[in-house]
């Protein structure tokens, strides 16, 4: 809830500055609630509030191996639960409709830098050597944070007569906190413009 109180108090600092807002659902790596509003002429800042996919089993797996609860543990599995995703980001787009021919609404390329967090809640499924052949596997929780700098582009098309913008992205999340690590993402969407 901290997080989300966070977020809207971004919001509505960089609102009294912004003409035109951007609300819309984003769908892919993350997905979640994505505001957008210009700051200067092609450039714009965007919070993204959601769920980022899980890393790979292989890479809780290392997790665990490079800090097990007791130097005997044997990693047994995992599960993973309660996602979470925060972005800032800073955008630069510019107009492609003249390049190819659009005359019904605006066709643009964009792309910017931002910074992630992620955090997500695993349980982890272990045995101990010595244990008995009937003892169940011991359960150790744990919450993996995950923040650093990402890189994306992506394209967005605005609709002449309907207030709403579609796009579509790509980028790439480099974790700097907990271990170095670099995570695809990609998205597709849409957004309601409101405002002067």
């Amino acid at each position: 809830m901290k997080y989300a109180l966070s977020l809207l108090l971004i919001l509505f600092s960089f609102a009294s500055y912004a003409q035109q807002h951007q609300l819309g659902i984003r769908m892919g790596d993350p997905y979640g609630i994505t505001y957008k509003t210009p700051v200067k002429d092609k450039f714009s800042f965007e919070a993204i509030l959601g769920r980022g996919s899980q890393n790979s089993s292989q890479y809780y797996r290392r997790t665990f191996e490079n800090n097990r609860p007791v130097s005997s543990a044997r990693y047994f599995g995992h599960q993973v639960s309660g996602a979470f995703s925060l972005h800032a980001r800073g955008i630069y787009e510019e107009s492609f409709s003249d390049d190819f021919n659009i005359s019904e609404g605006d066709l643009t390329v964009y792309a910017g830098l931002g910074l992630q967090f992620r955090s997500v809640n695993i349980d982890y499924f272990y045995t101990t050597p010595n244990a008995s052949p009937n003892t169940p596997e011991v359960i150790e929780s744990r919450t993996n944070m995950d923040f650093g700098p990402e890189v994306f582009l992506g394209t967005a098309y605005y609709f002449k007569d309907l207030p709403i913008s579609i796009f579509l992205e790509v980028g790439f999340m480099t974790e700097i906190v907990d271990r170095l690590h670099l995570k695809a993402q990609g998205a597709i969407g849409a957004r309601y413009l409101f405002g002067n």
